[in-house]
Parts: C-alpha cells; structure tokens; sequence
C-alpha cells in the first residue's frame, strides 16, 4: 500500500501517527487527557496552557487523519453550530436567572470561589473559563476523541463513551465542590458522595453537550452550552452573593 496522499515515505506522520490503527490512536488521546488532568490539578499548571494542550490535540487528530468535519470544525456547520449553541446560552440564561431570584434556590449560586469582585468575576467567565475550560474540554471531548471513536464505534457508543470520560475528568475538581454552600449543607464532610454526584453531573452534561455537537456537527453548539454553564454560573453567582448581602 502506497503512502497517504501528501505525506512523504519514511517520515514520522507516515510510520507513527497516520498509520496508528484507530482505536490505539484513540488510547493515545485518552492517555493524554489523563496526563492533562494529573498536571492541572495535582501540579496546579496555569489556566493558560488550556488553548496549548488543545492545539497539541488538534495537531495529533490532524496527523492521524481525521478532517475538519470529523473534528466537528467544518466550516459549513459554523452557522449551524452558532445557532445551536447561542439556543442553549438562552436557555440557560434563563433557567439560571429563576434560579437565582427565587431565594430557595438562589443557594445553589452561592459559591466560595465565585464572590468576587464584578472585574475578577468577568475576566474569569469570559476569558479563563473560555479559554482554560470550554476550549480544552471542548476540544479534547467532542473534537478530537469523539473524532477518533467516530472511526470504530457506533454513534451511540461514542456519545456515551466521551460523556463518562468527560465524568471522571471532574473526579479532582470534585474535591473542590464543598465551596457551594448548598453542596456543602447536603453532602458536607462525605468525600465519597460529593465526587460520586458530581461525576454523574458532569456525565449528564456530557450526554447533552454530546447532543448538541451529534444535532449539529459542530462543536460550536456544546461549546455555547458549555460556556453557559460555567460561565454564566459564575457571573450568575455573583448575584447571588450580592441579592445575599
């Protein structure tokens, strides 16, 4: 068998990624994703290597072979991935905007890290949270290793796979969710069910974001509901804090 088309015999693409069979490429990014994770939470590394570490990932998916299309960054799904994700910004906006004016609910905004002052609160919504969170998370689950598993699973399979995956991504994070105040008044001082709930959470929004990226063929549209959950939950939390004060 010839050389893929574009790449030079005997060069590293050719002989140990592009010839990589699909589910060691797949592994590959799965281990990678690990090592990611270990690195940001036990070694602290700057919210900043995100947008690093998912170009690295997009550069390895490219060298294996998978198109832009594949990858969920096609150009001609942009408008349909804009609409999309704009939808589920909106629809989030406005379960988060009940949520925190109702005061039996507005406890569940109540987060530690998030009382901050307006200018910290919107630097990190829309710069940290965008480029350290939904653009690396985006990129490593419904980019690049739902490509991969694209290549020898069913559609199904890999929706289900990369939402559990993106599941136990949060098991260090999850260590840190007894900042909530209304975790903390339920699950306070039970290790073992604050990361079991929240890995079922974040599972759950894997499947939606999974959806939206399946419904769409981009991953403009998970990115938009990721952002909004996150973002928007700390902006929002800095309501709640002040509707408290």
């Amino acid at each position: 068998m010839g050389a893929p088309s574009g790449v030079v015999p005997g060069t590293v693409t050719e002989t140990a990624i592009s010839r990589l069979r699909p589910g060691v490429a797949s592994a590959v990014v799965v281990a990678a994703l690990v090592v990611v994770n270990l690195t940001q939470h036990l070694l602290a590394a700057p919210w900043w290597l995100g947008p690093f570490e998912a170009a690295a990932l997009l550069a390895f998916a490219r060298l294996a072979g998978l198109t832009w299309a594949q990858l969920g960054l096609a150009r001609e799904r942009t408008a349909s991935g804009c609409r999309w994700g704009l939808g589920a910004i909106g629809c989030v906006t406005a379960v988060y905007l009940v949520g925190v004016l109702l005061p039996m609910t507005r406890l569940a905004f109540r987060d530690a890290r998030y009382q901050l002052p307006v200018p910290e609160a919107l630097l990190k919504a829309l710069v940290v949270i965008t480029l350290g969170t939904v653009v690396l998370e985006e990129i490593a689950f419904r980019s690049v290793l739902w490509g991969m598993l694209a290549r020898h699973l069913r559609p199904w399979q890999v929706l289900v796979t990369t939402s559990v995956l993106f599941g136990l991504w949060h098991i260090l994070p999850a260590l840190h969710v007894g900042a909530n105040q209304a975790v903390a008044a339920v699950g306070g001082g039970r290790t073992a069910l604050l990361v079991a709930g929240t890995i079922a959470l974040t599972t759950m929004g894997g499947l939606v974001f999974g959806a939206l990226r399946s419904r769409s063929g981009s991953v403009l549209a998970s990115a938009g509901a990721h952002w909004a959950t996150n973002g928007l939950g700390v902006l929002f939390g800095v309501v709640a804090w002040h509707l408290a004060g």
